[in-house]
């Protein structure tokens, strides 16, 4: 067991061992999200559904996300950011295989909106977690390792999908890829927590000036939503998730078109290629980022804004291109540089607010990016294909990737303003 040092509270091997878990359970959640998406044809033929009620399978989850993320992540701060973790994790397992065995599009909706609660703990509690198990200078990087996970767990669960379906039905995908997250979330209960933080704040002026005082409901709503540099970082991770999340959900259906003899699992391999690619990008751009922040404090919010700018231009050139080698060839280097925002942007949810609201914090910036961007983004495809055509909705998906960028950027000039602001409290593991 390693001992705890000043940089590792709980020990360096504690926290890489949670880090594990952290890396898993995103896989998993991703896995188990978009794994529907290699199903898309066979459930079509079998249920009779449009493309935009395929596309409300997906959405489904980011809107339970949206609207539970919040409860549950002030749940977490004030009780157990783990076992929170743990319970959830296990609960939408059981959600997910349950799918399998439905007959109908309303029944399977209505268990997609139910696995999305389960999902909704752990993004926020093991944001929180990392903050509290790494030192400063290494949460960028962390969190941009962890960004390798989403699309690890949608090529996994693409490919699990078409393959599992072409060789045993559709329906058995949806038991197969529930059983790891049983797993996982039963090991959350072997990590260490730390204690809720008091929500206080030093009165700044007046008879009181000093004095620690709890924090109302106001004051957190202000913690929140009063700092512009958190705000625009909200709205850049709106931008950049609303585009990647179309693209996970819709790309297997566009190389699928593509072909003269369809093939689910060969499309599904195709999309793997371009997600796969951000593998190396997620950790690369928070690798970057912590490294350019030793000369430049906004990089959390600068090199979000200018990969967020790069990815566009790369998107919207591969969909100007006719189908082929060099349109693939400009869709790879789009998904190496999609992801590096995360790293930064994520940590910048716990830079600037409140010790005591740091699950808080990233559910409030899971609400708005479920709310305004995934859940948004596959509706907006297949809205768009079904009165056009799929390639126009997908040349117009690089607007919403350029405004993420644009809105990082404007939050950068706000940050180290917002960052010194904060209350300084110190953590305490149990």
């Amino acid at each position: 067991m390693s001992q705890q040092t000043s940089e590792y509270p709980v020990g360096k091997g504690r926290a890489y061992y949670f880090f594990a878990l952290f890396f898993l359970v995103s896989t998993i959640d991703y896995l188990d999200r978009m794994v529907v998406t290699a199903l898309f044809p066979f459930m079509k033929a079998e249920l009779g559904v449009s493309d935009t009620q395929l596309a409300l399978l997906v959405s489904a989850i980011f809107w339970s996300v949206m609207v539970f993320s919040v409860p549950i992540a002030f749940l977490l701060d004030r009780w157990s950011r783990t076992k929170g973790v743990g319970l959830f994790t296990i609960a939408w397992s059981i959600c997910c295989a349950t799918i399998g065995f439905l007959k109908t599009f309303p029944a399977i909706f209505s268990m997609r909106l139910t696995m999305g609660i389960g999902e909704s703990a752990y993004s926020t509690g093991c944001t929180a977690l990392v903050s509290a198990y790494f030192p400063e200078r290494l949460r960028a990087r962390m969190n941009g390792i962890l960004t390798a996970s989403v699309p690890v767990g949608a090529v996994i669960g693409t490919l699990a999908g078409g393959i599992i379906a072409e060789m045993l039905g559709w329906r058995s995908a949806f038991g197969i890829v529930a059983i790891p997250a049983l797993i996982i979330g039963l090991l959350f209960f072997t990590l260490k927590d730390y204690k809720s933080v008091d929500l206080t704040k030093t009165v700044a002026a007046g008879v009181d000036a000093g004095k620690k005082v709890k924090m109302k409901v106001g004051d957190i709503a202000k913690e929140i939503f009063s700092k512009p540099s958190l705000v625009m970082n909200f709205m850049g991770f709106v931008g950049n998730v609303f585009v990647t999340t179309a693209l996970m959900t819709w790309l297997p259906t566009y190389f699928y078109k593509l072909m003269d003899k369809p093939n689910m699992e060969t499309a599904a391999m195709q999309t793997a290629g371009i997600f796969l690619l951000a593998v190396v990008g997620a950790p690369i751009g928070g690798i970057v980022t912590d490294a350019i922040r030793k000369r430049v404090k906004r990089a959390r919010m600068i090199v979000p804004a200018a990969t967020s700018a790069i990815a566009a231009a790369l998107l919207l050139i591969a969909f100007l291109l006719p189908p082929g080698t060099p349109q693939y060839a400009v869709l790879l280097g789009m998904g190496f540089f999609a992801p590096w925002f995360y790293g930064g942007a994520a940590t910048v949810t716990q830079d600037v607010v409140h010790a005591g609201l740091r699950s808080t914090s990233y559910g409030v910036a899971n609400v708005v990016q479920n709310l305004l961007g995934a859940s948004l983004g596959p509706i907006f495809v297949g809205v768009i294909s079904d009165r056009i055509n799929l390639i126009t909705a997908l040349q117009l998906l690089p607007i919403f990737m350029l405004f993420g960028g644009v809105m990082f950027f404007i939050g950068s000039f706000f940050y180290l303003r917002d960052k010194e602001n904060v209350e300084r409290v110190t953590v305490e593991f149990v």
